[in-house]
């Protein structure tokens, strides 16, 4: 999977996460970036993507991630 690729399937999750059709997202966007984007919504997030990918997130990896590049980096290395 590809950094395009893996990025295009989080921005899916992020629309539907946020009913928002119209999101774009960016490897640097962050919570201050969408108004909605607070705790609860980041566990909403976490456990969406632990599902489609089949993987889980440590404490730990949930506080390293400070924007959707981030994300990406914990994805691509815990789905090898």
């Amino acid at each position: 999977m590809n950094r395009e690729q893996l990025l295009a399937e989080i921005n899916d999750i992020f629309k539907d996460a946020f009913m928002d059709d119209d999101l774009v997202i960016t490897e640097e966007t962050n919570a201050e970036d969408i108004e909605d984007w607070d705790s609860l919504m980041q566990i909403t997030l976490i456990t969406t993507i632990e599902g489609k990918y089949g993987i889980e997130f440590t404490l730990d990896d949930s506080l390293a991630m400070k924007n959707v590049g981030d994300m990406m980096d914990l994805i691509i290395q815990k789905v090898k």
